[in-house]
């Protein structure tokens, strides 16, 4: 069969769609925009369809947006079946079906798995299920905490300073509310961006009022006898009396749903080819199976093909659309993932984005403005080469560094800046902590090239 036969026929069948979110949306939109012309089915867990997810921790808690009104715009009509509010619990690959939870089996000839993240719960149940206690990831959780926050209680405990527990903060803040941040790293954003950029993450959260208590970890939420919330203790001795407890600890990868498929996939996401095509567990990539969004984990050959899972908002629509053109085109019009992962984040007045991998880097030099002014670009190196920038309320640079990191440029940079600098091009070391201690809010993770994880299952080959 020609390649050109071959990709026509692809256009026809049946594709499944698991994750009714942001990349399954941009997903099936593109599938539809290239000519696939069969059934097209969204299976998602919640009761609504895709909604954008930003702004549930920024204007909606702020009362700004309302959550119901973040529904992502639509491009097309993408003529689909949707089955809302009813999760995946298994695959079947044998038999092409996907199993949802009320029983109901959808067969499908393709398959997308854009399942994403949940948040990750407190580690105890009983405590979690107190009034007051919230985790913060889909449009009933904003909700439910913006009433929470607006119902006249004074103080919070954010537990986690990583991007959504640094934004709930400052939104706490706006709101007039006594905000307490307990992050058992050295600082704010130590995991997405070092130890440097940290410090000067702490100093604009303790100017704005926030309580901030690094080096420690919550060990135990109390409530009153009505089940209530009212206080936390710490790894330190002390105690914080607190009405609302927001728990920012980071997500988990929505991959249980496929054990014992023979998919490649873990905690730290389901394995993918660039071209986004799934692997199975002996590493042998599939054609019918493919991933997208946060839960997919891919190698990227401009950071050292080590296997990426990206929390990103662009990503998730970039490699929706190279997933969806993939799997109805064949051979040599496949396209890979190369998208450089791009991060923003806006907190206590600044404006925070990223390019590239920041905890890739080894090294790390600031070249515009100054660490102690809140308004610089930091760069950071990788093996002498350009591997990512960082700035606070200096986003108008990351174009050039996207570029520069594209190019392989050389590190430190060999070019004067022309803005204004206090800093020396002296590079330092950037103080990510131990990879393998746990922090909060890394939007980067770098899931390849572990030699302590062993997880590898032979199994017979299919016939």
């Amino acid at each position: 069969m020609s390649t050109d036969t071959d990709t026509e026929a692809r256009r026809q069948g049946r594709i499944v769609v698991v994750g009714a979110s942001l990349a399954g949306l941009r997903a099936a939109e593109t599938l539809r925009d290239q000519g696939f012309t069969g059934s097209l089915t969204m299976i998602g867990d919640e009761p609504y369809e895709p909604y954008d997810r930003p702004p549930l921790s920024k204007q909606a808690l702020l009362g700004r947006a309302r959550p119901e009104d973040t529904a992502l715009p639509r491009r097309r009509d993408v003529d689909a079946a949707w089955r809302l509010g009813v999760a995946a619990e298994g695959l079947d690959r044998d038999a092409r079906q996907v199993r949802l939870a009320n029983g109901d089996t959808v067969s499908y000839d393709r398959l997308l798995i854009a399942t994403g993240t949940r948040a990750r719960p407190w580690i105890h149940p009983e405590e979690a299920a107190l009034d007051g206690v919230f985790v913060l990831r889909t449009r009933d959780d904003s909700a439910c905490l913006h009433r929470k926050l607006t119902s006249g209680v004074s103080r919070v405990l954010v537990i986690g300073a990583g991007f959504t527990g640094s934004e709930v903060a400052s939104a706490c803040r706006e709101l007039g509310l006594e905000v307490t941040v307990a992050e058992r790293g050295p600082a704010p954003l130590v995991g997405a961006l070092g130890g440097v950029i940290g410090a000067a993450a702490d100093r604009l959260q303790r100017s704005k009022g926030v309580d901030l208590r690094c080096g420690v970890s919550v060990t135990a939420l109390e409530g009153d006898y009505g089940g209530r919330l009212r206080r936390a203790h710490l790894s330190d001795g002390t105690a914080i009396d607190a009405e609302v407890a927001v728990i920012s600890l980071g997500a988990v990868r929505n991959t249980e749903w496929l054990a014992g498929s023979g998919v490649a996939a873990g905690p730290r996401g389901v394995a993918c080819d660039a071209g986004c095509r799934v692997f199975d567990v002996n590493g042998i990539v599939t054609d019918d199976i493919y991933a997208a969004g946060d839960v997919a984990r891919s190698p990227h050959p401009l950071f050292d093909y080590q296997f990426l899972s990206l929390e990103h908002w662009g990503n998730a629509v970039e490699q929706a659309e190279i997933a969806a053109h993939n799997m109805i085109c064949a051979g040599t019009k496949r396209i890979p993932h190369l998208w450089v992962p791009m991060f923003w984040s806006s907190q206590f007045g600044i404006n925070i984005k990223s390019v590239g991998v920041p905890p890739l880097g080894d090294q790390l030099v600031v070249t515009q403005g100054s660490l102690t002014e809140e308004r610089f670009v930091a760069v950071y190196g990788y093996r002498g080469r350009v591997i990512a920038a960082a700035t606070f309320d200096g986003a108008k640079w990351l174009g050039f560094y996207q570029e520069q990191i594209a190019a392989g440029a050389p590190f430190p940079p060999e070019y004067r800046t022309v803005d204004r600098r206090t800093e020396t091009l002296q590079p330092v070391d950037p103080d990510f902590p131990d990879p393998h201690l746990p922090t909060h809010g890394p939007t980067v993770t770098l899931s390849g090239h572990s030699p302590s994880e062993r997880r590898v299952q032979f199994v017979p080959s299919r016939a």
